[in-house]
């Protein structure tokens, strides 16, 4: 492992130039790229000619790259040393950071589980509320770009913007409707869009959707039979993002236990971190057990970073002290222990 932290940029929009050297935009807007006032000159389209004076190609985006994922080689990457993952969030909505980062997290998570030698570098579990995929936000394809030596296929020739998730192909229009082959549904009220015959980007809104027949909003757009179909905003998903959709816990377990004076109760964290607060209380017989309201009582954390993650277990010492006195020694122990 290198001494000094290696951090790697592993998800988000590539600049075409190396290093983000770039001095286009500022000799022809006077933005500096450098400065983060890049005029996005690599998103616009071009017509290549040869030194004859003959059109190779015309109005493509020929500087457009692929935005860089690199989820499936995460654990390479660790491998190499990375400590630090950057995740481009610049201009981003929040949908956009809470849905990548998800996935990120999960990869990572999944990783540490099999290699104990890797420590995460903050405590708690994140609990997500969906499932995170990114073709469902903003994306113009994925590339690894040079990580695994030069390769094809790493520009956006057709459109700078984003195609999003593949959803099936176009196969008949009829009055204010049009019937798609594909098995995902799509919800009311998402984005569609297309690659007309010229090669542009096309899209449209749908209003309302009946089993594999779309009612577009508005003008019913011009699609060849057998055109893919792409869904560039899913309106299901993005409302599940935008409540709370995950948080992060720590993991707490707690020990209540007798003492001479009184009880104390300590709880320890996923780090290992320990506080115990003792407090003078007379004992006397319980009426009825009280091991199930104990355990209800301890887990109430209310909104705190924390989350009670062991189960309530008596001890065989705690029964016969309870017998004797009506209190008992609770103590959580991992989920799964014999109870």
């Amino acid at each position: 492992m290198p001494e000094v932290p290696l951090e790697v940029f592993v998800h988000g929009a590539l600049c075409v130039s190396y290093s983000g050297q770039c001095y286009v935009s500022q000799a022809c807007f006077s933005r500096s790229a450098n400065r983060g006032e890049c005029a996005q000159f690599c998103r616009l389209p071009f017509s290549l000619v040869d030194a004859d004076g003959k059109t190779i190609v015309r109005d493509k985006h020929l500087l457009s790259l692929k935005d860089l994922n690199q989820s499936e080689v995460l654990e390479d990457l660790l491998d190499a040393g990375a400590s630090s993952l950057k995740i481009e969030g610049r201009l981003k909505d929040v949908s956009y950071v809470k849905n990548v980062t998800a996935v990120y997290r999960r990869k990572l998570d999944a990783i540490f589980a099999r290699r104990k030698e890797y420590v995460r570098a903050s405590s708690g579990t994140c609990h997500f509320d969906f499932t995170p995929q990114l073709d469902k936000s903003f994306s113009r394809g994925f590339t690894h770009y040079f990580l695994q030596g030069r390769e094809q296929g790493i520009s956006s020739f057709d459109t700078p913007k984003s195609l999003g998730e593949e959803m099936g192909t176009m196969k008949e229009q009829r009055g204010n409707y049009l019937t798609v082959a594909g098995v995902n549904p799509f919800h009311n009220g998402d984005g569609v869009c297309f690659l007309d015959e010229q090669g542009r980007l096309q899209g449209f809104r749908i209003n309302r959707v009946d089993g594999n027949k779309l009612y577009p909003a508005g003008e019913m757009p011009r699609i060849k039979p057998r055109t893919l179909l792409y869904r560039n905003f899913d309106q299901e998903f993005e409302r599940v993002l935008a409540r709370k959709s995950s948080e992060r816990k720590i993991g707490v377990s707690l020990e209540l236990a007798a003492t001479s004076f009184g009880f104390s109760l300590t709880a320890t964290d996923e780090d290992d971190n320990r506080v115990t607060l003792s407090f003078p209380y007379i004992k006397e017989p319980a009426r009825t057990p009280q091991v199930d309201n104990l355990r209800t009582q301890l887990s109430k954390l209310g909104n705190t970073p924390f989350e009670v993650r062991l189960l309530l277990k008596d001890s065989p010492a705690s029964l016969s002290a309870s017998r004797r006195t009506g209190f008992c020694l609770l103590r959580w122990l991992p989920t799964g222990a014999d109870r």
